[in-house]
Protein backbone atom coordinates (compact mmCIF):
# COMPACT_ATOMS: atom_id res chain seq x y z
CA UNK A 1 0.00 0.00 0.00
CA UNK A 2 2.91 2.37 0.88
CA UNK A 3 4.74 1.48 -1.94
CA UNK A 4 1.35 2.71 -4.16
CA UNK A 5 0.90 5.63 -2.70
CA UNK A 6 4.16 6.85 -3.31
CA UNK A 7 3.72 5.87 -6.88
CA UNK A 8 0.83 8.02 -6.86
CA UNK A 9 2.45 10.74 -5.92
CA UNK A 10 4.96 10.14 -7.97
CA UNK A 11 2.11 10.59 -10.63
CA UNK A 12 0.59 13.57 -9.26
CA UNK A 13 4.09 15.58 -9.76
CA UNK A 14 4.98 14.35 -13.04
CA UNK A 15 1.40 15.52 -14.39
CA UNK A 16 1.43 19.02 -12.74
CA UNK A 17 4.99 19.20 -14.44
CA UNK A 18 3.50 18.47 -17.52
CA UNK A 19 0.64 21.14 -17.13
CA UNK A 20 3.69 23.50 -16.80
CA UNK A 21 4.90 22.12 -20.26
CA UNK A 22 2.35 23.34 -21.91
CA UNK A 23 2.78 27.06 -20.60
CA UNK A 24 6.45 27.42 -21.20
CA UNK A 25 9.01 26.10 -23.47
CA UNK A 26 11.69 26.80 -21.08
CA UNK A 27 11.46 24.17 -18.93
CA UNK A 28 13.65 21.77 -18.32
CA UNK A 29 11.69 18.71 -19.55
CA UNK A 30 12.42 16.88 -15.91
CA UNK A 31 9.02 14.59 -16.52
CA UNK A 32 10.95 12.50 -18.94
CA UNK A 33 12.96 10.90 -16.17
CA UNK A 34 9.55 10.67 -13.88
CA UNK A 35 8.61 8.62 -16.96
CA UNK A 36 11.25 6.36 -16.63
CA UNK A 37 11.15 5.34 -13.40
CA UNK A 38 6.89 5.22 -12.90
CA UNK A 39 5.62 3.03 -16.09
CA UNK A 40 6.55 -0.17 -15.03
CA UNK A 41 4.10 -2.25 -12.94
CA UNK A 42 0.39 -3.43 -13.67
CA UNK A 43 -0.38 -0.36 -10.40
CA UNK A 44 1.41 2.20 -11.98
CA UNK A 45 -1.15 1.01 -15.05
CA UNK A 46 -4.19 1.38 -13.02
CA UNK A 47 -2.53 4.68 -10.89
CA UNK A 48 -2.42 6.06 -14.73
CA UNK A 49 -6.45 5.05 -15.28
CA UNK A 50 -7.41 6.47 -11.94
CA UNK A 51 -6.06 10.11 -12.75
CA UNK A 52 -7.97 9.78 -16.25
CA UNK A 53 -10.77 9.42 -14.30
CA UNK A 54 -10.35 11.67 -11.78
CA UNK A 55 -10.10 14.49 -14.43
CA UNK A 56 -13.12 13.17 -16.10
CA UNK A 57 -15.13 13.74 -13.04
CA UNK A 58 -13.96 17.12 -12.37
CA UNK A 59 -15.03 18.30 -16.03
CA UNK A 60 -18.07 16.56 -15.19
CA UNK A 61 -18.42 18.88 -12.09
CA UNK A 62 -19.55 22.13 -13.65
CA UNK A 63 -17.95 22.24 -17.11
CA UNK A 64 -19.77 19.54 -19.11
CA UNK A 65 -23.27 21.17 -18.60
CA UNK A 66 -21.65 24.25 -19.19
CA UNK A 67 -20.94 23.46 -22.46
CA UNK A 68 -23.48 20.77 -23.19
CA UNK A 69 -26.75 22.28 -21.72
CA UNK A 70 -25.91 25.88 -20.18
CA UNK A 71 -26.63 28.24 -23.28
CA UNK A 72 -30.08 26.46 -24.62
CA UNK A 73 -33.35 27.29 -23.44
CA UNK A 74 -33.63 25.75 -20.38
CA UNK A 75 -32.04 28.26 -17.90
CA UNK A 76 -32.30 31.24 -16.54
CA UNK A 77 -31.37 33.71 -13.39
CA UNK A 78 -32.30 32.16 -10.54
CA UNK A 79 -33.19 35.78 -8.89
CA UNK A 80 -31.85 34.43 -5.60
CA UNK A 81 -28.11 34.80 -5.96
CA UNK A 82 -25.82 37.11 -8.05
CA UNK A 83 -25.35 35.06 -11.56
CA UNK A 84 -21.58 33.92 -11.23
CA UNK A 85 -21.14 35.25 -14.96
CA UNK A 86 -23.41 32.56 -15.80
CA UNK A 87 -25.71 35.01 -17.61
CA UNK A 88 -22.74 34.93 -20.39
CA UNK A 89 -24.45 31.67 -21.45
CA UNK A 90 -27.82 31.66 -21.50
CA UNK A 91 -28.17 35.18 -22.71
CA UNK A 92 -25.22 33.58 -25.28
CA UNK A 93 -23.26 36.86 -24.73
CA UNK A 94 -19.75 34.92 -25.01
CA UNK A 95 -16.59 36.70 -26.69
CA UNK A 96 -13.24 35.99 -26.43
CA UNK A 97 -12.77 37.45 -23.42
CA UNK A 98 -15.74 36.10 -21.74
CA UNK A 99 -15.16 32.79 -23.26
CA UNK A 100 -16.33 30.71 -20.53
CA UNK A 101 -14.22 27.23 -19.52
CA UNK A 102 -11.38 26.12 -21.83
CA UNK A 103 -10.09 23.59 -23.20
CA UNK A 104 -7.29 23.24 -21.09
CA UNK A 105 -8.37 20.59 -18.85
CA UNK A 106 -9.70 18.48 -21.38
CA UNK A 107 -6.06 18.22 -22.70
CA UNK A 108 -4.84 17.31 -19.51
CA UNK A 109 -7.05 14.12 -19.69
CA UNK A 110 -6.23 13.68 -22.90
CA UNK A 111 -2.94 13.86 -22.45
CA UNK A 112 -3.41 10.88 -19.68
CA UNK A 113 -4.90 9.00 -22.07
CA UNK A 114 -1.63 9.70 -24.57
CA UNK A 115 0.53 8.18 -21.42
CA UNK A 116 -1.36 5.09 -20.56
CA UNK A 117 -1.34 3.94 -24.65
CA UNK A 118 2.54 4.70 -24.65
CA UNK A 119 3.61 3.07 -22.21
CA UNK A 120 0.83 0.35 -21.14
CA UNK A 121 1.00 -1.86 -23.82
CA UNK A 122 4.66 -2.95 -22.43
CA UNK A 123 3.78 -3.24 -19.08
CA UNK A 124 2.97 -7.03 -18.31
CA UNK A 125 -0.11 -7.82 -16.51
CA UNK A 126 -0.97 -11.41 -14.44
CA UNK A 127 -4.60 -11.09 -16.48
CA UNK A 128 -4.44 -10.12 -19.85
CA UNK A 129 -8.21 -9.49 -20.17
CA UNK A 130 -7.33 -7.09 -17.61
CA UNK A 131 -4.78 -4.95 -19.55
CA UNK A 132 -6.79 -4.91 -22.46
CA UNK A 133 -9.76 -3.70 -20.15
CA UNK A 134 -7.63 -1.05 -18.93
CA UNK A 135 -6.76 0.12 -22.55
CA UNK A 136 -9.78 0.00 -23.89
CA UNK A 137 -11.17 1.86 -21.34
CA UNK A 138 -8.68 4.79 -21.92
CA UNK A 139 -9.03 4.95 -25.88
CA UNK A 140 -13.18 5.08 -25.40
CA UNK A 141 -12.00 7.66 -22.63
CA UNK A 142 -10.28 9.87 -25.53
CA UNK A 143 -13.07 9.23 -27.82
CA UNK A 144 -15.35 10.88 -25.22
CA UNK A 145 -12.79 14.03 -24.56
CA UNK A 146 -12.34 14.70 -28.52
CA UNK A 147 -16.11 14.73 -28.83
CA UNK A 148 -16.92 17.26 -26.32
CA UNK A 149 -13.87 19.32 -27.97
CA UNK A 150 -15.24 18.79 -31.45
CA UNK A 151 -18.83 19.81 -30.52
CA UNK A 152 -17.52 22.83 -28.17
CA UNK A 153 -15.28 24.06 -30.68
CA UNK A 154 -15.45 22.65 -34.13
CA UNK A 155 -11.50 22.43 -35.46
CA UNK A 156 -9.47 21.52 -32.75
CA UNK A 157 -5.78 20.36 -32.44
CA UNK A 158 -5.38 16.25 -32.07
CA UNK A 159 -2.86 15.04 -29.92
CA UNK A 160 -1.89 11.82 -29.73
CA UNK A 161 1.37 11.87 -28.21
CA UNK A 162 2.21 12.46 -24.20
CA UNK A 163 3.72 16.14 -23.51
CA UNK A 164 6.96 14.49 -21.92
CA UNK A 165 9.37 17.55 -22.78
CA UNK A 166 9.53 20.71 -24.65
CA UNK A 167 9.36 20.00 -27.97
CA UNK A 168 7.67 22.54 -29.72
CA UNK A 169 6.34 20.28 -32.41
CA UNK A 170 4.50 17.79 -29.36
CA UNK A 171 3.35 21.12 -27.40
CA UNK A 172 2.16 23.61 -30.34
CA UNK A 173 -0.71 22.30 -32.35
CA UNK A 174 -2.66 23.71 -35.12
CA UNK A 175 -6.20 23.08 -34.96
CA UNK A 176 -7.27 20.25 -37.35
CA UNK A 177 -10.42 19.99 -39.72
CA UNK A 178 -13.70 17.96 -37.72
CA UNK A 179 -13.68 15.11 -40.11
CA UNK A 180 -10.11 14.70 -38.87
CA UNK A 181 -11.45 14.94 -35.85
CA UNK A 182 -14.35 12.64 -35.58
CA UNK A 183 -11.89 10.18 -37.73
CA UNK A 184 -9.38 9.58 -34.96
CA UNK A 185 -12.95 9.63 -32.33
CA UNK A 186 -14.05 6.77 -34.79
CA UNK A 187 -10.94 4.65 -34.75
CA UNK A 188 -10.48 4.63 -30.51
CA UNK A 189 -13.94 3.99 -30.16
CA UNK A 190 -13.48 0.93 -32.46
CA UNK A 191 -10.27 0.15 -30.71
CA UNK A 192 -11.72 -0.01 -27.55
CA UNK A 193 -14.80 -2.25 -28.51
CA UNK A 194 -12.77 -4.80 -29.72
CA UNK A 195 -10.65 -4.56 -26.74
CA UNK A 196 -12.98 -5.54 -24.38
CA UNK A 197 -14.15 -9.09 -23.55
CA UNK A 198 -17.90 -8.73 -23.00
CA UNK A 199 -20.57 -6.40 -22.25
CA UNK A 200 -20.23 -7.22 -18.42
CA UNK A 201 -19.50 -4.14 -16.57
CA UNK A 202 -16.32 -3.22 -15.14
CA UNK A 203 -16.52 -2.99 -11.38
CA UNK A 204 -19.34 -0.59 -11.34
CA UNK A 205 -21.39 1.60 -14.16
CA UNK A 206 -18.63 4.69 -13.31
CA UNK A 207 -16.60 2.92 -15.74
CA UNK A 208 -16.89 2.96 -19.38
CA UNK A 209 -17.65 -0.47 -20.36
CA UNK A 210 -18.45 -2.02 -23.77
CA UNK A 211 -21.88 -0.54 -23.89
CA UNK A 212 -20.75 2.95 -23.05
CA UNK A 213 -18.15 2.52 -26.28
CA UNK A 214 -21.55 1.50 -28.23
CA UNK A 215 -23.53 4.48 -26.57
CA UNK A 216 -20.63 7.43 -27.53
CA UNK A 217 -20.65 5.48 -30.98
CA UNK A 218 -24.21 5.84 -31.50
CA UNK A 219 -23.77 9.40 -30.36
CA UNK A 220 -20.72 10.05 -32.55
CA UNK A 221 -22.83 8.88 -35.79
CA UNK A 222 -25.84 10.57 -35.18
CA UNK A 223 -23.74 13.98 -34.99
CA UNK A 224 -21.26 12.94 -38.35
CA UNK A 225 -24.98 11.91 -39.82
CA UNK A 226 -26.29 15.15 -39.59
CA UNK A 227 -23.61 17.51 -39.25
CA UNK A 228 -20.75 16.37 -41.35
CA UNK A 229 -22.75 15.13 -44.19
CA UNK A 230 -22.92 11.13 -43.05
CA UNK A 231 -26.11 10.02 -44.02
CA UNK A 232 -27.72 7.09 -44.14
CA UNK A 233 -24.29 5.11 -43.81
CA UNK A 234 -24.26 6.90 -40.35
CA UNK A 235 -27.30 6.99 -39.41
CA UNK A 236 -27.05 3.39 -40.33
CA UNK A 237 -24.00 2.29 -37.67
CA UNK A 238 -26.01 4.41 -34.81
CA UNK A 239 -28.73 2.31 -35.01
CA UNK A 240 -26.53 -0.91 -34.96
CA UNK A 241 -24.48 0.48 -32.29
CA UNK A 242 -28.03 1.26 -30.38
CA UNK A 243 -28.89 -2.66 -30.54
CA UNK A 244 -25.47 -3.37 -29.45
CA UNK A 245 -25.87 -1.65 -26.17
CA UNK A 246 -29.32 -3.91 -25.36
CA UNK A 247 -27.05 -6.76 -25.74
CA UNK A 248 -25.91 -5.54 -22.06
CA UNK A 249 -27.41 -5.56 -18.47
CA UNK A 250 -29.77 -2.45 -19.04
CA UNK A 251 -33.27 -1.48 -19.34
CA UNK A 252 -35.52 1.13 -17.95
CA UNK A 253 -36.12 0.93 -14.07
CA UNK A 254 -40.26 1.01 -14.11
CA UNK A 255 -40.25 4.64 -12.03
CA UNK A 256 -38.76 7.46 -13.82
CA UNK A 257 -37.89 8.87 -9.50
CA UNK A 258 -36.25 6.46 -9.11
CA UNK A 259 -33.44 6.98 -11.47
CA UNK A 260 -32.08 10.02 -9.93
CA UNK A 261 -32.53 8.55 -5.85
CA UNK A 262 -29.08 8.96 -4.27
CA UNK A 263 -29.05 5.13 -3.03
CA UNK A 264 -30.12 4.12 -6.53
CA UNK A 265 -26.55 4.96 -8.04
CA UNK A 266 -25.41 2.38 -10.79
CA UNK A 267 -28.81 1.04 -11.22
CA UNK A 268 -29.64 -1.08 -14.59
CA UNK A 269 -30.56 2.12 -16.79
CA UNK A 270 -27.46 3.56 -16.57
CA UNK A 271 -25.00 2.46 -18.81
CA UNK A 272 -21.62 5.12 -17.72
CA UNK A 273 -22.13 7.88 -14.88
CA UNK A 274 -19.11 9.57 -13.56
CA UNK A 275 -19.22 8.83 -9.87
CA UNK A 276 -19.30 10.98 -6.86
CA UNK A 277 -19.58 10.29 -3.42
CA UNK A 278 -19.03 12.69 -0.37
CA UNK A 279 -15.97 13.13 1.30
CA UNK A 280 -14.54 12.44 -1.61
CA UNK A 281 -15.34 14.97 -4.00
CA UNK A 282 -16.72 18.57 -4.13
CA UNK A 283 -19.82 19.73 -5.27
CA UNK A 284 -21.16 19.45 -8.65
CA UNK A 285 -23.03 21.81 -10.66
CA UNK A 286 -26.65 21.12 -8.99
CA UNK A 287 -25.15 23.10 -5.92
CA UNK A 288 -25.79 26.29 -7.80
CA UNK A 289 -29.62 24.65 -8.35
CA UNK A 290 -30.51 24.42 -5.43
CA UNK A 291 -31.26 27.35 -2.93
CA UNK A 292 -30.34 27.91 0.61
CA UNK A 293 -32.79 30.43 1.25
CA UNK A 294 -36.26 29.10 1.84
CA UNK A 295 -39.20 30.74 3.61
CA UNK A 296 -40.09 29.50 6.80
CA UNK A 297 -43.71 29.12 5.77
CA UNK A 298 -42.87 25.87 3.71
CA UNK A 299 -45.94 23.43 4.54
CA UNK A 300 -45.18 20.27 6.34
CA UNK A 301 -45.11 17.85 2.73
CA UNK A 302 -43.24 20.34 0.69
CA UNK A 303 -40.15 20.72 3.49
CA UNK A 304 -40.29 17.18 3.49
CA UNK A 305 -39.50 16.98 -0.36
CA UNK A 306 -36.90 18.89 0.47
CA UNK A 307 -35.05 18.03 3.33
CA UNK A 308 -31.71 19.99 4.39
CA UNK A 309 -30.77 22.77 1.84
CA UNK A 310 -27.50 24.11 1.09
CA UNK A 311 -26.66 26.26 -2.42
CA UNK A 312 -26.75 29.34 -4.00
CA UNK A 313 -29.24 28.36 -6.91
CA UNK A 314 -27.65 31.88 -9.03
CA UNK A 315 -29.44 29.73 -12.21
CA UNK A 316 -33.17 27.63 -12.24
CA UNK A 317 -35.01 26.09 -15.17
CA UNK A 318 -36.96 28.51 -17.40
CA UNK A 319 -40.99 28.58 -17.69
CA UNK A 320 -40.46 27.69 -21.47
CA UNK A 321 -39.05 24.78 -20.41
CA UNK A 322 -40.42 23.78 -17.57
CA UNK A 323 -44.01 24.26 -19.39
CA UNK A 324 -43.24 21.84 -22.15
CA UNK A 325 -44.74 19.05 -19.77
CA UNK A 326 -47.80 17.83 -20.37
CA UNK A 327 -50.37 17.10 -17.38
CA UNK A 328 -49.55 13.59 -16.40
CA UNK A 329 -46.33 13.27 -16.85
CA UNK A 330 -44.86 11.83 -14.47
CA UNK A 331 -41.49 13.16 -15.14
CA UNK A 332 -41.98 16.82 -14.29
CA UNK A 333 -42.22 16.29 -10.40
CA UNK A 334 -39.02 14.10 -10.33
CA UNK A 335 -37.28 16.66 -12.23
CA UNK A 336 -38.43 20.10 -10.52
CA UNK A 337 -40.22 21.32 -7.55
CA UNK A 338 -42.23 24.77 -7.03
CA UNK A 339 -43.07 25.95 -3.87
CA UNK A 340 -46.44 26.29 -2.81
CA UNK A 341 -45.21 29.58 -0.31
CA UNK A 342 -45.63 33.22 -0.09
CA UNK A 343 -43.47 35.27 -2.04
CA UNK A 344 -41.20 34.75 -5.35
CA UNK A 345 -38.95 31.55 -5.12
CA UNK A 346 -37.29 29.89 -8.11
CA UNK A 347 -37.98 26.42 -9.40
CA UNK A 348 -35.78 24.32 -7.19
CA UNK A 349 -33.98 21.34 -9.50
CA UNK A 350 -34.44 17.71 -7.92
CA UNK A 351 -32.42 15.38 -10.30
CA UNK A 352 -29.26 16.23 -8.77
CA UNK A 353 -29.94 16.94 -5.17
CA UNK A 354 -27.33 14.45 -3.61
CA UNK A 355 -28.11 13.32 -0.09
CA UNK A 356 -28.00 14.56 3.52
CA UNK A 357 -25.24 13.87 6.34
CA UNK A 358 -25.18 15.02 9.60
CA UNK A 359 -27.62 18.03 8.96
CA UNK A 360 -25.25 18.76 5.94
CA UNK A 361 -26.41 18.49 2.13
CA UNK A 362 -23.85 16.83 0.13
CA UNK A 363 -24.14 17.74 -3.92
CA UNK A 364 -22.24 14.13 -4.60
CA UNK A 365 -25.32 12.72 -7.52
CA UNK A 366 -23.49 10.94 -9.76
CA UNK A 367 -23.40 12.91 -13.59
CA UNK A 368 -24.97 10.28 -16.10
CA UNK A 369 -23.17 10.15 -19.73
CA UNK A 370 -25.53 7.44 -20.56
CA UNK A 371 -28.64 5.91 -19.91
CA UNK A 372 -30.91 3.72 -22.03
CA UNK A 373 -33.47 6.05 -22.15
CA UNK A 374 -31.13 8.56 -23.79
CA UNK A 375 -30.20 5.30 -26.13
CA UNK A 376 -33.70 4.49 -26.95
CA UNK A 377 -34.25 8.16 -28.43
CA UNK A 378 -30.98 8.15 -30.23
CA UNK A 379 -32.10 4.53 -31.87
CA UNK A 380 -35.44 6.32 -32.82
CA UNK A 381 -33.40 9.27 -34.43
CA UNK A 382 -31.79 6.74 -36.02
CA UNK A 383 -34.49 4.92 -37.38
CA UNK A 384 -35.92 8.36 -38.42
CA UNK A 385 -32.95 9.19 -40.26
CA UNK A 386 -33.31 6.23 -42.73
CA UNK A 387 -37.11 6.83 -42.66
CA UNK A 388 -38.29 3.87 -40.41
CA UNK A 389 -40.97 3.86 -38.10
CA UNK A 390 -39.19 5.44 -34.33
CA UNK A 391 -42.55 5.16 -32.65
CA UNK A 392 -41.59 1.63 -30.52
CA UNK A 393 -38.61 3.35 -28.94
CA UNK A 394 -40.40 6.65 -28.57
CA UNK A 395 -43.58 4.50 -26.63
CA UNK A 396 -41.16 2.89 -24.47
CA UNK A 397 -40.13 6.31 -22.89
CA UNK A 398 -43.56 7.57 -23.30
CA UNK A 399 -45.21 4.37 -21.55
CA UNK A 400 -42.78 5.16 -18.41
CA UNK A 401 -43.80 9.12 -18.04
CA UNK A 402 -47.21 8.98 -18.37
CA UNK A 403 -47.94 5.65 -16.66
CA UNK A 404 -51.48 6.08 -16.85
CA UNK A 405 -52.18 8.65 -18.77
CA UNK A 406 -50.01 6.47 -22.23
CA UNK A 407 -52.88 6.04 -24.28
CA UNK A 408 -53.57 9.91 -24.61
CA UNK A 409 -50.13 10.84 -25.19
CA UNK A 410 -48.81 7.62 -27.18
CA UNK A 411 -46.66 8.60 -29.86
CA UNK A 412 -47.82 8.31 -33.31
CA UNK A 413 -45.65 7.66 -36.36
CA UNK A 414 -45.57 11.07 -39.17
CA UNK A 415 -43.31 12.63 -41.54
CA UNK A 416 -39.42 12.64 -40.75
CA UNK A 417 -39.50 16.46 -40.05
CA UNK A 418 -42.58 15.91 -37.29
CA UNK A 419 -40.77 12.75 -35.91
CA UNK A 420 -37.48 14.79 -35.33
CA UNK A 421 -39.12 17.57 -33.77
CA UNK A 422 -41.19 15.45 -31.82
CA UNK A 423 -37.92 13.10 -31.10
CA UNK A 424 -36.17 16.72 -29.87
CA UNK A 425 -38.70 17.56 -27.33
CA UNK A 426 -38.87 14.10 -26.20
CA UNK A 427 -35.37 14.46 -25.29
CA UNK A 428 -35.99 17.86 -23.45
CA UNK A 429 -38.49 16.27 -21.39
CA UNK A 430 -36.44 13.42 -21.17
CA UNK A 431 -32.88 14.57 -20.29
CA UNK A 432 -33.25 17.73 -18.60
CA UNK A 433 -30.52 19.19 -16.65
CA UNK A 434 -28.27 15.83 -17.87
CA UNK A 435 -25.85 18.58 -19.98
CA UNK A 436 -27.37 16.71 -23.84
CA UNK A 437 -29.89 19.72 -24.61
CA UNK A 438 -27.63 22.34 -26.14
CA UNK A 439 -25.49 19.82 -28.05
CA UNK A 440 -29.09 18.02 -29.04
CA UNK A 441 -30.12 21.74 -30.28
CA UNK A 442 -26.94 21.84 -32.79
CA UNK A 443 -27.19 18.40 -33.88
CA UNK A 444 -31.04 18.78 -34.68
CA UNK A 445 -29.46 21.87 -36.34
CA UNK A 446 -32.52 24.03 -33.92
CA UNK A 447 -30.32 26.61 -31.83
CA UNK A 448 -31.50 29.60 -33.58
CA UNK A 449 -34.65 28.89 -33.78
CA UNK A 450 -35.83 27.42 -30.07
CA UNK A 451 -33.12 29.19 -28.24
CA UNK A 452 -34.71 33.16 -27.53
CA UNK A 453 -31.58 34.56 -27.02
CA UNK A 454 -30.40 33.57 -30.62
CA UNK A 455 -33.49 34.24 -32.34
CA UNK A 456 -33.01 35.89 -35.72
CA UNK A 457 -29.14 35.72 -35.48
CA UNK A 458 -29.14 31.91 -37.41
CA UNK A 459 -26.41 33.60 -39.97
CA UNK A 460 -24.42 33.48 -37.35
CA UNK A 461 -23.38 30.46 -37.46
CA UNK A 462 -20.10 30.49 -35.29
CA UNK A 463 -22.46 31.22 -32.22
CA UNK A 464 -23.05 27.37 -32.49
CA UNK A 465 -19.63 27.04 -31.03
CA UNK A 466 -17.54 28.28 -27.86
CA UNK A 467 -14.99 31.15 -28.56
CA UNK A 468 -11.28 30.42 -27.66
CA UNK A 469 -10.25 31.97 -25.05
CA UNK A 470 -7.82 35.17 -24.81
CA UNK A 471 -5.43 32.86 -22.72
CA UNK A 472 -5.39 29.55 -24.83
CA UNK A 473 -4.31 32.07 -27.66
CA UNK A 474 -1.34 33.84 -25.51
CA UNK A 475 -0.43 30.16 -24.71
CA UNK A 476 -1.15 28.41 -28.38
CA UNK A 477 0.56 30.84 -30.82
CA UNK A 478 -0.19 28.12 -33.65
CA UNK A 479 -4.56 28.36 -32.69
CA UNK A 480 -6.35 30.97 -34.70
CA UNK A 481 -9.82 32.50 -33.02
CA UNK A 482 -12.99 31.03 -34.49
CA UNK A 483 -14.13 32.95 -37.44
CA UNK A 484 -16.93 35.25 -36.24
CA UNK A 485 -15.68 35.92 -32.83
Amino acid sequence: MKKSIIKMGILAAFLTVQSACNTSLDLDPTSVITNASFWKTEDDAKGGLTSLYVKQRSLASLNLFIWGEARSEVMEWGKVSGTLDYDRYYLNTLSSVSAGPSWQAIYSAINDANLILKYVPTISFANESDKNNLLAQTYVSRAFLNYILVRTWGDVPIRTEPVEGAEPSVIQKERSPQTEVFKLIKEDIEKAISLYASYGFIKSRNYWSKAGAQALKADVFLWTAKRLNGGTADFQTALGACDEVAKADVSLLANYADLFKYGNKNNKEVIMAIGNRELESGNNYFYNLYSARLPNEVDPSTNEIIGQTAGGMVWTVTDLAKNQFKVGDLRKAASVLDLAAPGFYPTLILKGRGTVISGVRYFTSDFVIYRYADVLLMKAEAKNGLGQDPSAEMNQVRQRAYGSNYEANKFVNGSKVANDAAILQERLLELMFEGKRWWDLVRFGKAFELVPTLEGKSSLKHLEFFPISEQVLSLEPLVKQTSGY
